[in-house]
């Protein structure tokens, strides 16, 4: 049965403290939570109470049965900040597919997933390593520079302004965006909730602007475009179209941008690894894979139970939280072997759960995987090696797992 409810401060399996991701000391934390109490009941946290799902068996269990396990932004969305009487208080509704439940999830994922598909992500593979190549043959060798601003954001960005259409040089503001909207710290006070807003209607401003223009110039091949094609997104509602631009431009942004900071990092903190992969660049799709199950971008998914059920002996009421921790799940001992480590050759390192599992499956994972693949090929080609200059400055949150600056030196091998 659940764990017998504690104050918040002793509880030592809430896993929620930004702390432990600003920190980096998450780690040993979940792995006591594997061992001694898989699944918790967590009766008091900054974000309310929620049941911590901290294993790979049970978290595929939920992720498959989204009719008991609910994404709906109405029971409280996909992020352990959701919280309907605040959305309703603040004005906060913010509806995206991945925050649906089917049929409205199906129908509007089936819009924008040809945009992510094979021949689709397959035809961007020239243009992404042109422009890969051109910023690392802008970067300097042997002199400090910040890796996340030089190389993650700029080509993460770039990416998101061929994708939506958006305007070049206007490209930062997407980054600025992505930000507060992933932000789960923003939520647990009025001014920052009011803060992060206003970054939103900005956002939306912007996109209603691009909205009109592509209605002036329709048949275009950017997200937008195809979004106003669709019966089932043409006709969304302001906060709908809020919603989704979130959902694209923060899924976008973060599993690759901080993966791509995994691979400086990881691989800094790993030598012998790092030694296998400029040995053998034919381990680079597998160590993709491997550095997006290590780093694990976004650290959970949350459900809400629309029933009365039980998983694995624990009775979960209808209405509780259920975070989903990929973040641990991505270490779990009887899936992964010394799953804190990397192995570039791990032979089931695509069986992560950082992409999620299920419907709602990320869609752009091939576009991620894309850009991941593409870096790691042209830093070979120029025989690169980033080496780690000091600690990263981290995202103290539960949710984006990332890093704020990373300051590296290149060399040569």
């Amino acid at each position: 049965m659940a764990t017998a409810a504690i104050d918040r401060a002793a509880d030592p399996f809430d896993v929620s403290r930004p702390e432990l991701y600003a920190e980096d000391t998450f780690e040993e934390v979940f792995r006591r939570h594997r061992a001694e109490a898989p699944i918790h009941y967590v009766s008091d946290s900054g974000f309310g109470p929620y049941w911590s799902i901290s294993t790979y068996k049970p978290i595929v269990h939920v992720e498959a049965l989204p009719k008991i396990f609910s994404s709906s932004w109405e029971r409280g969305g996909i992020a352990i900040s959701g919280n309907p009487r605040l959305a309703e208080q603040y004005n906060m509704r913010e509806p995206m597919f991945i925050a649906m439940d089917p049929p409205q999830h199906t129908a509007q994922r089936r819009t924008v997933a040809p945009s992510f598909g094979p021949s689709e992500v397959a035809a961007m593979k020239a243009e992404c390593a042109a422009r890969t190549g051109e910023v690392l043959d802008s970067l300097p060798i042997g002199q400090p520079f910040d890796w996340v601003q030089r190389v993650s954001i700029e080509l993460t960005t770039g990416m998101l302004a061929k994708l939506f259409g958006y305007p070049w040089e206007q490209r930062h503001h997407l980054t600025e965006w992505s930000d507060f909207g992933g932000d789960v710290e923003l939520i647990k006070n009025p001014a920052t909730i009011e803060l992060r807003l206003a970054k939103m209607q900005e956002m939306g401003m912007a996109f209603a602007a691009l909205w009109q223009d592509r209605m002036a110039n329709p048949g275009g091949k950017d997200l937008i475009s195809v979004m106003l094609r669709s019966d089932a997104m043409k006709e969304m509602a302001p906060e709908e179209f809020i919603g989704n631009l979130i959902l694209l431009i923060v899924g976008g942004n973060d599993t690759t941008r901080n993966s791509m900071s995994a691979y400086a990092y990881g691989l800094n903190k790993y030598p012998e690894e790092r030694a296998k992969l400029e040995a053998d660049p034919g381990l680079i799709p597998n160590a993709v894979q491997e550095l997006i199950r290590w780093q694990t971008p976004l650290a959970h998914m949350r459900r809400t139970a629309t029933e009365d059920t039980e998983l694995e002996g624990h009775k979960i009421k209808a209405g509780d939280a259920v975070v989903m921790w990929y973040i641990s799940a991505n270490r779990d001992e009887s899936v992964f072997t010394a799953g804190e480590h990397i192995r570039v050759d791990r032979e089931n390192a695509r069986r992560h759960l950082s992409f999620g599992y299920g419907i709602h499956r990320c869609v752009g994972a091939r576009v991620a995987e894309l850009q991941l693949v593409t870096l790691l090929e042209e830093m070979a080609k120029r025989r690169l090696r980033a080496n780690v200059i000091g600690e990263p400055t981290r995202v103290p949150a539960c949710f984006v797992h990332g890093y704020k600056s990373l300051t590296v030196e290149l060399s040569r091998y």
